[in-house]
């Protein structure tokens, strides 16, 4: 599956794209930073996710081909290490709801908060 229209909303905070498959997602930019595939929030393995806290506002600032697979996102916090591939940001429209429910549920029972301190 490979996208046909990737369009950044900076007023909305979405990322929309649409793929090949008729597929077409709207991804608020906090759930891809709390997302992100990078090592830094997933870990090395399961267990070792690190919840992401404060996100809330968060913006992307570029967005960058990497290959023909996958897009790099800088985030305006500094992060820019994950690599989201088609097939990962298809994941990601697909099952929105359900992740970011279980992503609040977490925050919730670390007591943390989606808005920066």
């Amino acid at each position: 599956m490979t996208p046909t229209e990737i369009t950044l909303h900076q007023q909305s905070r979405m990322l929309e794209i649409a793929f090949d498959d008729g597929a077409r997602f709207k991804l608020p930019f906090e759930f891809l930073r709390v997302y992100s595939p990078s090592a830094e929030v997933r870990g090395h393995g399961p267990g070792q996710e690190t919840l992401q806290v404060g996100k809330r506002n968060v913006m992307i600032t570029e967005v960058e081909p990497a290959g023909s697979y996958a897009v790099k996102l800088t985030f305006d916090d500094g992060h820019d290490t994950g690599l989201y591939t088609w097939e990962y940001l298809h994941e990601l429209g697909k099952y929105h709801d359900a992740m970011w429910h279980d992503y609040l549920t977490k925050l919730e029972a670390a007591g943390e908060s989606r808005d920066a301190k």
